[in-house]
């Protein structure tokens, strides 16, 4: 009896110090320890773990033995190998033979791996590039934000945010038209959360929805994960919206509420007239739908003036204005804002149950940077620098594209949508751009069933730069073999 207790204790800890082996021998592999860090003491390991002092030195000769670590003499164990630059890491290539016949979830998710992968020229991201981005100044406004701050942004804000921030949103609203009070603003985690918060206070699950055709994905993605309907209403490169087909849908759908983007649209980047922006907003309000407007692009203007906002011709509180600084400033921050008109109070409460408050420490940072005036030079900058690069992305199509390529005229925005002969396959195209480590976002996942095959969305938010042209020239050269 005793032997076998013996036996049992024995199998015990040899399967322990395994365990931690196995566990150490992950975190090694998978990065989370790197090349040449020191690993704790065997006698930390054993009082962090639990474990005895020959079961954490098993463990370590264990990793030892396959070479992942190094005892180093009078200094303890470092990790001696990472798998990044190992040929045995490296993965066979594959291939998709059918592309097409993928779901438009599994397209979108193979785009996004290669959203933030290294060495891949992102034409896919439409989002400005880092070195246009204020970055040191950003840095400046967070210090000094959490210096003049009475708790240093420690605790929780008030549920519908900052109140610098919002101040500060108000202002800005002046610019497109609004008459905006600091306590019509509720901030956000981002424009997306934003919408979120927009579309459940309006609708329940089996409603149905009101999108653009195309739009953005993660706009009807994150609609059908609401358990909402959707109906696309097709849009004009340049007007935008089909009025006369959405009065027909309302009609016929029993449409709950509408999500657009009337300014500068993603992907089509058309921006709608004033004069159609007040109509659309009269013809919902007839009808008492509320409009969900995404106007996350609309500081990113070419022209001399900011384009007017629906939710400035709102007179019943329908319009529910959402936006960030996620296109403009810090991606990062997250931080963004809605002014929800007339169900504010559905939104704080919704917004109460999420998050229970926006963070504290970005959010002040962002409402530093307003009052200091340091946003509106960075926008003229940014501007600026878009339009230019707008102008050579164009340019650089119609010279490296095959002739019988169309391309948008965007005033404002970060993409160019492209339309191309009917014989080329947007998701093929992407697969073989893959492989010469260029990213562009196919057509197919601007809809929910896959339509849009010949067309691709590229991005100017990036300079334009010798890498840049001859990715376009690559692009070009492969369109040109379908």
């Amino acid at each position: 009896m005793i032997d076998n207790l013996r036996t049992s204790a024995a199998y015990d800890e040899d399967f322990l110090y395994m365990q931690i082996a196995d566990r150490l021998s992950s975190q090694i592999k998978g990065r989370v320890l790197k090349t040449g860090e020191k690993l704790p003491s065997v006698r930390a390991l054993s009082h962090e773990q639990g474990i005895s002092l020959s079961t954490a030195y098993k463990a370590y000769v264990q990793l030892e033995i396959k070479g992942l670590i190094e005892a180093r003499p009078k200094s303890g164990y470092y990790v001696r190998y990472t798998p990044a630059r190992s040929f045995d890491d490296v993965k066979k290539e594959t291939t998709v033979t059918e592309p097409t016949k993928l779901g438009v979830d599994d397209m979108i998710a193979m785009v996004h791996r290669h959203f933030s992968a290294d060495g891949i020229v992102k034409l896919s991201v439409a989002s400005p590039a880092l070195s246009l981005l204020p970055q040191a100044k950003l840095s400046k406004s967070m210090v000094e934000a959490i210096r003049i701050s009475a708790n240093s942004c420690i605790s929780y804000e008030g549920v519908q945010g900052n109140e610098n921030l919002k101040k500060h949103i108000a202002r800005l609203a002046f610019g497109w038209g609004g008459n905006i009070l600091p306590d019509d603003v509720v901030t956000t985690q981002g424009c997306m959360e934003a919408l979120v918060f927009c579309l459940r206070a309006v609708t329940k699950p089996g409603d149905v929805v009101a999108i653009e055709s195309p739009t953005y994905f993660g706009i009807f993605s994150t609609i059908q994960t609401l358990g909402l309907k959707i109906v696309e209403i097709p849009t004009h490169p340049i007007e935008g919206l089909d009025l006369d087909f959405l009065a027909n849908a309302i009609d016929e759908q029993q449409i709950k509420a509408c999500l657009f983007v009337p300014t500068f649209s993603n992907p089509l980047g058309y921006c709608m007239t004033n004069e159609r922006k007040k109509k659309l907003v009269d013809m919902l309000a007839k009808k008492q739908i509320p409009l969900i407007e995404d106007d996350i692009y609309g500081e990113m203007y070419f022209g001399k003036t900011r384009p007017r906002t629906c939710k400035s011709y709102d007179k019943e509180g329908l319009v529910m204005f959402c936006s960030s600084v996620s296109k403009t400033l810090a991606p990062g921050y997250r931080v963004g804002w809605c002014m929800p008109g007339r169900f504010k109070k559905q939104v704080i409460n919704l917004k109460l149950m999420h998050s229970l408050s926006s963070a504290s420490p970005t959010h002040a940072a962002i409402g530093h940077f307003f009052e200091t005036g340091r946003y509106d030079l960075h926008m003229r900058n940014l501007r600026k620098a878009l339009y230019t690069q707008c102008l050579r992305y164009t340019q650089a199509v119609t010279e490296f594209f095959p002739a019988d390529v169309k391309v948008s005229r965007p005033d404002g925005g970060y993409v160019l949508w492209i339309e191309m002969d009917k014989k080329i396959d947007a998701f093929e195209l992407y697969t073989r751009a893959i492989a010469y480590n260029i990213s562009i976002s196919p057509g197919q996942i601007f809809s929910t069933d896959s339509r849009f095959t010949n067309f691709i969305r590229i991005s100017f938010g990036a300079p334009y730069s010798p890498e840049i042209e001859k990715s376009l020239k690559t692009l070009g050269q492969l369109m040109s073999k379908f």
